[in-house]
């Protein structure tokens, strides 16, 4: 077997993605890419032999029309002059509301993100890459014809159907965002081929108020949407707990040839929009646990991209420079010494003092699911929605598997 440090990994990364900017007061500021980079190189990880970091080049407007509606298209090209869009228009199509505020060159900016994935796939497709890493993307809640959530282009639909024109056959989508992966479920509700998966806060308590336990898929298409809502506040272990009782077992069931995740890491507790209270320790098992799902299951076919996240220095940069070097087979010593160059760095852009290291101080463990289900738990409840919905499709039993 070929040593995890062997394998090599295409990486997405240009500067010019810093052009996506909803403004200074927005949460999804562009710092927290410069930041996650600037991060990654301090670790080593773009110099190693076998990271390629590859910028993302021309934009294949042909792709992008295969996914979005023209006139959404049209709307965002528009979003992004000085006229901006009307007041119905920005209605209909998400873009100049306080979400998605319009700013120049949105286009252009907003498709550089996509292309990415879309390269990330190709470099996976070409058989010269197991893996791929664009943590500039993960952009899962814009729709066919409307942006949503900050999201303008779904880059991580765009890699799944470069998968699907390739011939690929069974893709598992694994979402680990704490807001519910909708747009991207939206795509593919429908086509058996890919299972879409996503762990989450529940909708009843935060945007966009959607992905239930009883939401698996569309009729032609049964079983290919699998959602795991979970309480507000849940910790580490909690969070861990729902990932092992669930998507290990239909991982394996499915068979995929790929898997694509989504690693949004608005789950920490130190996050300002969300209830979750994880640490990026706990992100950092599950990137782990991925990886070993695509090694076991999808021949190391690994795609993994960003997503959400607004802690832009103590938490974006440490989850997603440790999911590249997870990537990389390079994993980082949670105790590591954040390096002072970057540090130095971060404070001057921000004016806060940086975390001192790579953990939060969480050691990983957690109660395994196969040790019995506790009715009495909130998490617990939640959990067996989940399997009870989606088991039985697999020929897996919700009480015992």
């Amino acid at each position: 077997m070929v040593g995890m440090a062997e394998i090599d990994v295409y990486v997405v990364w240009d500067d010019a993605v810093t052009g996506y900017n909803f403004g200074p007061s927005h949460p999804m500021h562009p710092l927290r890419l410069d930041l996650t980079a600037k991060l990654a190189m301090d670790f080593g990880l773009f110099d190693a032999e076998n990271v390629h970091v590859n910028p993302i080049g021309e934009i294949d407007e042909a792709k992008l029309a295969r996914l979005h509606d023209p006139d959404f298209i049209a709307a965002v090209r528009q979003a992004g002059t000085a006229e901006g869009l009307d007041e119905q228009d920005a209605t209909k199509y998400g873009i100049g509301t306080e979400d998605v505020p319009g700013f120049e060159n949105m286009h252009a900016a907003s498709a550089m993100l996509f292309q990415g994935s879309v390269n990330a796939a190709n470099a996976i497709i070409s058989g010269d890459y197991l893996r791929a890493v664009n943590f500039c993307g993960g952009m899962h809640h814009a729709m066919p014809g409307k942006a949503s959530g900050f999201c303008v282009y779904n880059d991580a639909a765009g890699a799944i159907t470069e998968f699907l024109d390739a011939g690929y056959e069974r893709i598992v989508y694994l979402d680990t965002d704490a807001h519910h992966g909708d747009g991207v479920e939206t795509f593919f509700w429908d086509d058996p081929r890919v299972l879409t998966i996503s762990i989450h806060e529940s909708g009843k308590f935060l945007f966009p108020g959607t992905g239930f336990p009883a939401d698996i898929g569309g009729l032609k298409a049964a079983a290919s949407a699998m959602n795991i809502a979970l309480p507000p506040r849940a910790g580490d272990a909690e969070w861990l707990r729902a990932f092992d009782a669930t998507v290990p077992q239909v991982v394996a069931a499915f068979e995929p040839q790929v898997i694509v995740s989504q690693h949004g890491c608005d789950g920490h507790r130190a996050d300002p929009l969300t209830h979750m209270r994880l640490s990026v320790d706990a992100m950092r098992i599950a990137a782990e646990r991925i990886r070993d799902l695509a090694v076991e299951h999808a021949d190391g076919r690994w795609l993994s991209v960003g997503g959400g996240g607004y802690a832009i220095i103590d938490v974006v940069p440490r989850a997603w420079t440790n999911l590249l070097a997870i990537a990389a087979g390079r994993d980082i010593d949670p105790a590591a010494r954040i390096p002072g160059r970057w540090a130095a760095y971060a404070q001057t852009k921000t004016g806060r003092e940086a975390p001192l290291s790579m953990t939060d101080g969480f050691d990983g463990s957690f109660e395994p699911w196969s040790k019995g289900f506790d009715p009495e738990a909130e998490l617990d409840r939640a959990v067996m929605g989940t399997r009870k919905n989606i088991f039985p499709f697999f020929a897996l039993d919700p009480y015992f598997d």
